[in-house]
């Protein structure tokens, strides 16, 4: 069995019948920061009605009190996690020994920590914080149950080099976590990278990119949002080139199993899905010799830049950190002095 069928596999053993596809259930739950047992109140409603992925908005408890990954409330996030068999998604003001981070925490279906992720590129009042938040300087991506799985927060989303990081990794949606909406940053990356973005917001609203950067949903409310959607994770998107002729043989051949679920012309991208249950349109697509558009762009990057004997990525980026130190090297402390408003 490929490591794609087993996925779908599994995506269907958690109280489900057969789907078609690789769908994920998630939902979004966005509000200001707010006391704990209010907090708990709403994912123990969500956790009830049956999901898979739950996300909370960044630092859900506030960063007045920084807590440890046995707090309260993660202690707590892991309980209604088991309970409810969901992943949870609950980022929170860490102290990890010496450190104060601003940690998105992803809680699995057993209850336990699976993964973290420190936000790469904290806001500048962060720093004001005493202590100051410390900046991460991973950006991992977890294999779930259901698919790859990458987080991002708030501030990140104005640095492209984040995004890339979780598309070089693989990921096929993106949860991220905020204090403000972003709106179309956020389409930029979904464009780029082609996964799916998911957003819970301290303005109580959510934005959910489709992998092709179609916005599938925008929804806002007063005091707290509640946004659920399934996403299907088996959906594959393409670039025409090399690839029409192997799409139409793998069409005509598997017309009951698969189909072009959209078609991009002024892109030139085309995305495919399965038709039935027990069908990865992606493992078929494989199997007819397929290219999917992240791995194609990726590929040609390289073997392009194998011509001219560098990496044109990598030179770029020496000369912009080169210009940006000549740029900000009378500013004290390397850092731009700034007004600092809150989002």
């Amino acid at each position: 069995m490929s490591v794609m069928m087993a996925i779908l596999a599994a995506a269907g053993t958690h109280g489900q019948e057969a789907q078609t596809g690789r769908p994920v259930r998630v939902t979004s739950i966005g509000f200001s920061s707010r006391p704990l047992e209010r907090i708990l109140a709403l994912v123990e409603q969500e956790g009830a009605r049956g999901t898979d992925l739950i996300i909370l908005p960044e630092a859900c408890t506030g960063q007045e009190h920084p807590e440890t990954l046995d707090g309260p409330t993660i202690t707590s996030m892991c309980r209604l996690a088991k309970a409810h068999r969901t992943y949870i998604i609950c980022p929170i003001d860490r102290q990890d020994g010496p450190r104060r981070l601003n940690t998105a925490v992803l809680v699995d279906r057993e209850g336990k920590v699976a993964c973290t992720y420190d936000k790469v590129f904290p806001f500048w009042s962060e720093f004001d914080l005493k202590p100051p938040v410390d900046v991460g300087d991973e950006v991992p991506v977890f294999q779930a149950d259901f698919g790859r799985l990458g987080m991002a927060i708030c501030f990140d989303a104005n640095y492209p080099e984040v995004w890339q990081r979780l598309a070089d990794q693989g990921a096929e949606l993106v949860a991220w976590s905020s204090a403000y909406s972003a709106g179309t940053s956020l389409q930029a990356h979904a464009i780029n990278h082609h996964y799916y973005v998911v957003s819970s917001t301290w303005r109580a609203d959510c934005l959910i990119y489709d992998l092709t950067g179609e916005c599938l949903r925008y929804e806002r409310k007063e005091d707290v949002n509640i946004t659920r959607v399934a996403l299907d994770l088996d959906r594959c998107i393409f670039h025409d080139d090399f690839n029409i002729p192997k799409r139409d043989k793998l069409l005509r051949e598997h017309a009951d199993e698969v189909e072009q679920d959209k078609r991009l012309e002024r892109e030139a991208w085309f995305v495919l899905r399965a038709r039935r249950p027990g069908v990865s349109a992606r493992a078929l697509a494989q199997e007819y010799g397929l290219e999917e558009l992240r791995d194609y762009i990726a590929r040609s990057r390289f073997q392009i830049d194998q011509k001219r004997r560098w990496s044109f990525r990598e030179k770029v980026g020496r000369e912009q950190d080169s210009a940006l130190q000549q740029r900000f090297r009378s500013v004290a402390g390397g850092l731009p002095e700034v007004e600092v408003v809150d989002p």
